[in-house]
């Protein structure tokens, strides 16, 4: 029998119904009944390969993920990275830790690959209730710290793509210290997606000793390499910030939510939720400042709640910035919301 996703599968459809029906509690029934199709599909093209394990772990890996992580959406979250093998004595290691502790207070939960090194320092700084420990099965060096094994907030993962996606989806910041091939995966990772879109703008921070070269020198790098050849745009350069400082650090992720909350794209526009408006001579100049990521004749104007964010009613009262965006100029969108949150 050829199934496929329109509700023309006669007696299946009617026992996924039945099924979903008797499990009840199903928040959005026509997505599982997807998912069940999905499954039922893979079945039936499977050729003996590992694709149906692969398939099969990867769900059971993002559905332990959403789990985990649902209980705490109401906090944010900033995920660090580092190397496994900066040692307690070093420099990087005290600043990890002194980072952890500091987003700690600034009411922020940690995430880090759950490792030692960088990642153990920020958990200890943090303590086991603020940390989620995102770990992976290697046959070496990625074993669980001690401050988060047998944490249920430290999930292993088989698959390093499931993990990429917990890191990111559940972050509202990123800062790198220095580290080997999987730090700069991730550093990598998270600016492709950003730059592309496919990730809403967050501060992406890295953190250098005072007066140490590895992330400057990676940054020179980009600017002469990958700018100076037109492989990325100026602006790209400002989705990532550069400190020698915890403070400064902790002091950049704050001041990106002291008035952006978050956004949506609704058709053309991406709209921005904003804490607190700001007066139309700001909102002119922002259009003035920030035309090129205007589709053609576009606009910035305040607005309050969209009828397509009828979804989100718990912050329905928050203002708008409705941004005719031009969907190319991503690194342009976060100097936007830079400019968003300086203004008066």
């Amino acid at each position: 029998m050829k199934l496929n996703f329109k509700e023309n599968n006669g007696p299946v459809d009617t026992n996924i119904d039945g099924l979903i029906n008797q499990v009840g509690d199903i928040g959005r029934p026509r997505i599982v009944r997807e998912m069940i199709l999905a499954a039922l599909k893979a079945g039936q093209e499977d050729d003996g390969g590992v694709d149906l394990k692969m398939m099969n772990t990867s769900l059971k890996e993002v559905r332990y993920t959403a789990k985990i992580f649902g209980e705490y959406r109401q906090f944010k979250k900033v995920t660090v990275f580092g190397s496994a093998r900066t040692r307690p004595d070093e420099k990087a290691y005290e600043m990890a830790r002194e980072m952890g502790k500091k987003l700690a207070q600034a009411g922020y939960m940690v995430i880090t690959g759950g490792g030692p090194g960088i990642m153990q320092a920020v958990h200890e700084g943090a303590g086991p209730e603020k940390s989620f420990g995102v770990n992976i099965q290697l046959p070496f060096e990625q074993q669980s710290n001690p401050v988060v094994h047998g944490n249920p907030k430290n999930i292993l993962y088989k698959y390093f793509f499931n993990r990429k996606v917990a890191f990111v989806k559940e972050s509202d910041a990123v800062v790198l210290f220095p580290g080997g091939f999987g730090t700069h995966d991730e550093a990598m990772e998270t600016l492709t997606l950003v730059q592309t879109g496919k990730r809403n703008p967050l501060p992406l921070i890295v953190v250098d000793e005072p007066g140490g070269t590895y992330w400057s020198g990676w940054i020179q790098f980009l600017k002469d390499h990958l700018l100076a050849n037109g492989y990325i745009s100026e602006s790209d350069l400002h989705l990532i910030e550069r400190v020698e400082d915890v403070d400064d650090a902790v002091s950049k992720i704050n001041r990106f939510y002291f008035r952006y909350h978050s956004l949506r794209y609704i058709d053309n526009q991406v709209v921005l939720r904003l804490i607190s408006a700001i007066d139309q001579d700001r909102i002119n100049a922002l259009k003035a400042s920030f035309s090129e990521m205007l589709t053609p004749g576009g606009d910035i104007c305040l607005s309050g709640s969209l009828p397509r964010e009828a979804d989100e009613p718990e912050i329905a009262h928050l203002p708008r910035l409705v941004v005719d965006f031009n969907r190319k100029n991503f690194g342009q969108l976060k100097q936007l919301i830079d400019a968003v949150n300086e203004a008066v």
